[in-house]
């Protein structure tokens, strides 16, 4: 009988871990109180993680940074132990040890291994490359925070329902970049064989061109090559717009998604 109460028992604290730790499984709008701790930790060591990278504020304070960084380090290895713990709870990865498995190699987990890497930051040493390339990881906690908003769960959801169209805009980039360098090499390369004597040179210019930045720093010289600048920079005008319409109407979709999620999930009040 005892036995039987104590499985019971944590059965029921994962159940309410996984309610508390997954945003889909709160059953209140906005996030639950365990949820918003979490946030403030992943502000606060990614802001950590920025000062530390300055030697004036670093230098002397060696010993605070390092107990935020085992504190936060142990915050993050015990949201990750319980997210893998209540992992067999969500219906996305099954239960059992291979839906704890598909949890443990998804990219949300993946990212959350990294965060927490830096627990094991004083293995490494103090060599300046190591430690410069754990400041890097703890500053991608910040992806963490996708999880928690909606609106870059919107925008995940754009991307993802419009990939296709926007592998098609990537690959139509790639032909434009490929074609103005190449006329450019053609065109400009006797002129000005220092940015334009080969194809690879000339790609700088069609980036800056292309994107609309338009450093100036390369110019063609030759009435051709300045016809063909101006087509180039009208052309990039168009390629930028493409993906840009594509991902407004995919993120308007996905928001108009959510709201009526929203609604559906809110309590109904007794008239």
């Amino acid at each position: 009988m005892m036995s039987d109460i104590s499985v019971h028992e944590i059965v029921g604290l994962r159940k309410w871990l996984y309610r508390n730790l997954q945003p889909a499984a709160w059953h209140k709008t906005g996030l639950s109180p365990l949820n918003r701790f979490i946030v403030v930790v992943i502000c606060l060591a990614v802001a950590v993680a920025v000062f530390e990278s300055e030697p004036a504020i670093h230098q002397g304070h060696e010993k605070w940074f390092f107990a935020a960084e085992m504190g936060f380090g142990c915050v993050f290895l015990a949201e990750y132990l319980a997210r893998v713990w209540t992992s067999a709870e969500n219906p996305a990865y099954g239960g059992g040890l291979r839906g704890t498995l598909r949890y443990i190699f998804s990219l949300p987990a993946i990212i959350d291994l990294l965060a927490m890497s830096t627990l094991f930051l004083t293995f490494f040493g103090n060599e300046t490359s190591i430690l410069r390339l754990f400041r890097l990881i703890r500053i991608l906690s910040l992806a963490k925070l996708g999880r928690y908003s909606s609106a870059i769960r919107a925008m995940a959801e754009a991307v993802k329902s419009r990939r296709y169209e926007l592998l098609m805009s990537l690959a139509t980039a790639c032909m434009l970049l490929l074609t103005s360098s190449t006329l450019l090499y053609i065109v400009e390369g006797d002129a000005q064989p220092a940015v334009f004597g080969s194809i690879p040179r000339a790609m700088w210019w069609s980036i800056a061109t292309l994107t609309t930045v338009g450093y100036g720093d390369v110019v063609p010289a030759t009435v051709i090559g300045k016809l063909l600048a101006g087509l180039t920079a009208i052309t990039g005008i168009g390629l930028i717009a493409m993906p840009t319409g594509i991902l407004a109407a995919a993120f308007s979709d996905a928001i108009q998604r959510q709201r009526e999620a929203k609604k559906h999930k809110e309590p109904t009040r007794p008239g």
